[in-house]
């Protein structure tokens, strides 16, 4: 195969391409880095967002999402026991994404209810929308070589600790998306990863979470930090903790930087998009 051959492959294409992001993010980084101080200087014309939620509040759709989902599969595997493993996978999804639906629209009326201006004072501004749909890729450019070396540093330390055996775990969305080609369980994974998650967990992380900390802690780098970590271990795997705590720190960052709710939710998206492409396309 000669090197006109090669460079037609799509692996190889593929590879190009990620080396380039690689590079734009690196670049992109280290002009932040410059531009802010390390970062000491990024958030210093960010003021806290106004509320009058007490420090229980977050937890109320938090709750209702795992205790409507966790009552909901139980029920359906009771009623349902003999589904094909596609069809159970499909059902759970759905689930997944009312379970979802109902405690967003309770985070909704909290959001109406507690923030001064309301929708628009909690960063759910559609007039914000195309802005930040552009800052939202050029943030998640910047933080993807981080999440990426610190996946590889995950792994290293992993199979120091734990031996040359250990790997990182692929998400389970991600494993049954690549597992199931029945189209509507994918149609409802690609639902679920790409639109109801992003928007659901960031409106409940970012927008409930984060606020409340920073009205006890007051220095956003800090609020985004405790806030990035209970990211982090609300999600199963612990060896996903690292790269989402450090994705968690770009999805906080964005908000308090911006004030609007909606470049964290691009940005999440589009991290969820690029992993479900990246599994339908292998």
């Amino acid at each position: 195969m000669n090197i006109s051959e090669i460079i037609k492959q799509p692996d190889f294409n593929i590879t190009i391409a990620g080396i380039g992001l690689f590079t734009a993010g690196v670049l992109s980084l280290a002009r932040w880095l410059i531009k802010t101080s390390l970062g000491r200087k990024a958030l210093l014309d960010s003021l806290p967002r106004r509320n009058d939620m007490t420090a229980f509040m977050p937890f109320i759709p938090l709750f209702i999402w795992f205790g409507s989902i966790t009552a909901a599969v139980s029920i359906t595997d009771g009623l349902l026991p003999n589904l094909p493993d596609w069809q159970k996978a499909a059902v759970n999804n759905l689930i997944l994404c009312i379970g979802a639906l109902i405690a967003a629209a309770v985070i909704i009326f909290l959001a109406k209810t507690c923030f001064a201006r309301q929708l628009k004072g909690f960063g759910l501004d559609i007039k914000t929308l195309p802005r930040d749909f552009f800052a939202a890729a050029a943030n998640l450019v910047s933080v993807w070589p981080l999440v990426i070396l610190t996946i590889i540093l995950t792994v290293v330390i992993g199979q120091l600790i734990w031996g040359e055996d250990f790997r990182i775990e692929q998400h389970e969305e991600l494993k049954l998306i690549g597992t199931f080609t029945q189209l509507p369980v994918r149609v409802l994974i690609i639902i679920a990863t790409i639109i109801i998650a992003p928007i659901f967990e960031e409106m409940l992380f970012r927008g409930l979470f984060q606020t409340m900390i920073r009205s006890f802690l007051v220095r956003p780098w800090l609020s985004i930090a405790v806030c990035s970590a209970f990211f982090a271990i609300v999600h199963q795997n612990p060896a996903h903790w690292p790269a989402l705590f450090v994705l968690s720190m770009c999805l906080g960052y964005s908000y308090e930087k911006s004030g609007s709710l909606f470049r964290p939710i691009f940005i999440h998206l589009l991290f969820n998009a690029v992993g479900i492409i990246s599994v339908l396309y292998q």
